[in-house]
This record gives C-alpha cells, sequence and structure tokens, in this order.
C-alpha cells in the first residue's frame, strides 16, 4: 500500500528527504514557501500543495525539517498550519533540530489537538538522506516511534529511540557536540599538517583504523585540503545546535569548556559573513587578517 507523506519544508535538507521518500515509491504531497524548491520535488514525482494546511490533508504522515522552532510551531500550529487540515490521529515527524523544552511543549499541543508527535533530528546530512542511510534518534510514546519508522525507514539505516517526547532532540545537540568539535579538531589538524609540509591529502589513509580515525577524518579532511567549500551544510546551523547545547549546559549545569570554545570560533565565521558556508569553510579560520588590511 502506498504511503502518503507531507512535507513541510523543502530546503536543502527537506529537499534530500522528500526526493528519498519520493523515490521509495511513497505518495508525497509538499509545501514550502519556496516555490522553486517544491518545484524541484514535484519534478521527481512529487505533489505540490497551496499550503501546510493542504499538504496534511492528503497524508497520513506528516514531515517538518525546518529551521527553529518558531517556525516548527507556525508552519505547524499557525493560520495555514498542518494542524488545521490533518485528520485527527495523523502522526507528525519533526526531523528539525530545535531545543527539547519546545518539541515537549509542540508534542503537548499536538496531543490537545488529537494529533501525534515523534522528534526524529538526524545525523548525516543531505549526502546520507539521498541513498537511505541517515541516523535517526527519536523521542516519542514507544508506539508513536514504531509507527514513524514506517516512513523513516526510508531515509535511516540507524533508528533509535531515546525516549519520551524531547529526548530525539536532547541526543541531536550531543551529536552536535561531537561533530562541531570534531571538524574543528579535523581542520586544525589539517592546517598544522599544511604548515609542517607534510601531504594533508595522505593523512586520511594513513589513519585509517586508528584511534583517530572518524567519519568526518575521512570526508573532510581532504575537503579541507582542497578548500572545497560545497554546501551540504551551515556553519550558523551549527552556531543554533552549539547554542542548544550551551542552554541545556546551563540547565543542567554541566561544564563545556572545550563546546564554549568552538561555539565561538563558529560565531566569529558567521560574523565574518560565513554562516552560510559549509563546515568546510571552517578552514577560513586559520588565515586571519592579511597584513594590508591591518592598520600601519
Amino acid at each position: 500500500m502506498t504511503t502518503k507523506v507531507a512535507l513541510i519544508g523543502a530546503g536543502a535538507m527537506g529537499g534530500a528527504i522528500g526526493t528519498r521518500i519520493a523515490e521509495t515509491g511513497n505518495e508525497l504531497h509538499v509545501f514550502d514557501l519556496d516555490t522553486e524548491k517544491v518545484a524541484e520535488l514535484v519534478a521527481k514525482g512529487a505533489h505540490a500543495a497551496t499550503s501546510a494546511a493542504d499538504a496534511a490533508s492528503k497524508a497520513d504522515y506528516v514531515i517538518t525539517s525546518l529551521n527553529s522552532a518558531a517556525i516548527v510551531r507556525a508552519a505547524v500550529f499557525g493560520a495555514g498550519g498542518a494542524a488545521e487540515g490533518a485528520k485527527p490521529g495523523t502522526l507528525i515527524i519533526d526531523m528539525s533540530s530545535i531545543d527539547p523544552n519546545s518539541t515537549r511543549a509542540l508534542a503537548t499541543e499536538a496531543a490537545e489537538k488529537g494529533l501525534r508527535w515523534v522528534d526524529s533530528p538526524l545525523s548525516g546530512g543531505a549526502p546520507k538522506a539521498l541513498i537511505g542511510e541517515l541516523t535517526l534518534m527519536a523521542g516519542g510514546d514507544e508506539a508513536d516511534v514504531a509507527d514513524a519508522h514506517n516512513v523513516l525507514k526510508h531515509v535511516a539505516s540507524n533508528y533509535t529511540h531515546m525516549g519520551p517526547s524531547g529526548a530525539g532532540q536532547t541526543t541531536k545537540l550531543i551529536n552536535q557536540v561531537l561533530c562541531g568539535l570534531g571538524f574543528l579538531a579535523v581542520a586544525e589538524a589539517t592546517q598544522l599538517a599544511l604548515d609542517a609540509g607534510v601531504d594533508a591529502a595522505k593523512i586520511p589513509q594513513a589513519l585509517k583504523g586508528g584511534r583517530a580515525d572518524s567519519a568526518l577524518l575521512q570526508e573532510y579532511m581532504p575537503r579541507y585540503v582542497a578548500r572545497d567549500y560545497r554546501r551540504t551544510g551551515r556553519i550558523d546551523n551549527m552556531v543554533k545546535d552549539l547554542n542548544g547545547a550551551q542552554d541545556l549546559a546551563r540547565q543542567t549545569d554541566t561544564a563545556m569548556p572545550l563546546t564554549a570554545v568552538c561555539a565561538e570560533v563558529h560565531r566569529m565565521l558567521t560574523a565574518a559573513g560565513l554562516g552560510g558556508e559549509d563546515e568546510a569553510a571552517l578552514m577560513e579560520y586559520f588565515k586571519g587578517p592579511k597584513a594590508e588590511n591591518l592598520p600601519s
């Protein structure tokens, strides 16, 4: 039986999720304020919706992939939002990265309206979504999380129920701490190798299988060396997530000194106009100011 899915948010990540869902034989109804993004998915077999409510009215599952809790709330519970069109019992799967407290509040509001809610943020980015190999960490009722897997199995190879509502988002913040520190560590090591005259392009192979090896090392050191800045993520999104991790750390009285430094580097790059660039652009941090731009 064809699964009917509504997708709200067709940006870089949502577009990849939508592409995979459409290509795996599901009926996809998509809404985004950017009509060009919608058109890209329509070309791949999706159906354009006139609003989030319109998309939800034609689906059994609603996936949201948006940039903040405020945008998620507006897309679901605002005027023309998914809640207006969704049938009772519709399962909303929020794949956005937002804070756990907001997620719990959204899930409560959904329940009051007769809807179900699962938070299922992701790791792996658009490239992994396109081949169905995302890592997903889910929060919500056990039965709802299991039901969500009927859709999410098309985009994920690793799907874990972490606990009640908000647990998925908490796990995503922990994931982002590890990723943020990992991106910065690999960038720093790359610059050291370049400055020391070592062929940095050979390092991933040289360290493969050792304790320093990681997916980030294998993917990003070659990109750092080549200054390959193609966009698969955004530095300012990492700022958002590291801010969330620091907020959670304050609530739990957890010391996170390395995360603080990592967040500051990302904020500096965002202030320098690189917020929309991929993490590969961390290499710009090591250039420093040009001498000709300094006062004499």
